[in-house]
């Protein structure tokens, strides 16, 4: 049985228990554990959320493994709950949050430490990293869209395409990258898009990259040279590693690339075109623009597999696989 939320005249909610992936301390996947632990407490600007999906992503596994302890400022404090993407519905507000009603499909964006993530019943949030659900937005796509897709919104509007400019994604397969494809597409650039696999290849032909070549198998900076002869405009990179390196030869000079902060290895020799390091603006501006673009067009989030939350060990060794697209956890 899912727990009970109630609201009090005094806008409270009253404390009760929810079921919860915890940690007791940093590790590996056997150091995952389900248990009850208390409802979050829902502050005057928060919104309250019964999670109903979740993401499981790369940074989740690092995060199981101590990698962020400490580095936001915060100490760690268990039992620890992971989960940085979520969708399912409000269950209640706080006093000065009138944007949203209960029973509202929302999704949100949220860092677990201090107040805890997704990998629960229950998650809350600040409202202004909540947002509507798009009517033709399934919610378990929601769930795992949340970070991969406003990191690639904020990395192309780093990049400042015009129209029928050349953009190579890097990655385009994986979270980011095959939502970067899609969004660009939207803004009406030339999208080449480096993929992983025969399944990667033909996902992001499918969602609409002008040519596609198989990182794995091809020689990617001789078909970024085929692709724009005089030059790639710009370049958004979310995978690290000596291919990526060596394919940003083909950004031309005055050209511009955009990496995600956290995507590793790192670059060992400076592209001759300038990088900058970002993050995702996940705020309202973030998701009001994001949520525009997703009712007018086809905007999909391709989830490879689905696990329930009871199996997030599987979702997590799953991690190391490989997949296209994201994966998520059925919380709800």
């Amino acid at each position: 049985m899912g727990s009970r939320v109630e609201r009090t005249a005094a806008d409270a909610i009253v404390e009760q228990q929810m079921n919860a992936v915890v940690l007791d301390r940093f590790g590996g996947v056997d150091e995952f554990s389900s248990r009850r632990i208390p409802i979050p407490e829902v502050g005057d600007d928060d919104v309250l959320i019964r999670v109903e999906f979740a993401g499981a992503a790369s940074w989740d596994a690092l995060e199981r493994e101590g990698s962020y302890d400490g580095a936001f400022g915060v100490a760690s404090t268990f039992p620890y709950v992971l989960g940085w993407d979520a969708a399912g519905t409000v269950a209640a507000v706080g006093r000065n949050v009138t944007r949203f009603d209960v029973g509202e499909r929302v999704y949100a964006s949220t860092m677990p430490v201090k107040r805890g993530g997704f990998y629960a019943e229950y998650g809350v949030v600040e409202a202004e990293f909540a947002a509507r659900v798009p009517d033709r937005l399934p919610t378990e796509q929601a769930g795992a869209m949340p970070w991969d897709a406003l990191t690639a919104l904020s990395g192309l509007d780093l990049l400042g395409l015009r129209p029928d400019e050349t953009l190579m994604v890097f990655g385009a397969s994986g979270g980011v990258g095959h939502m970067a494809v899609q969004l660009a597409r939207h803004s009406g650039i030339r999208v080449l898009a480096v993929a992983s696999g025969d399944d990667g290849v033909a996902l992001a032909r499918r969602l609409g990259a002008h040519d596609v070549v198989n990182g794995r198998k091809n020689d990617v900076l001789a078909a970024a040279l085929k692709f724009a002869p005089g030059g790639l405009d710009a370049a958004l990179v979310t995978v690290g590693g000596e291919i990526a390196e060596r394919s940003l030869r083909a950004v031309k000079n005055a050209g511009r690339i955009a990496v995600p902060n956290g995507v590793r290895p790192v670059h060992v020799t400076p592209p001759s075109a300038a990088v900058s390091y970002y993050d995702a603006d996940i705020t309202r501006a973030g998701t009001d623009r994001l949520n525009a673009i997703i009712e007018a067009s086809s905007f999909e989030v391709h989830v490879a597999r689905t696990f329930p939350l009871e199996r997030v060990q599987d979702a997590h060794r799953a991690l190391n696989d490989h997949y296209v697209g994201k994966l998520a956890l059925k919380v709800g």
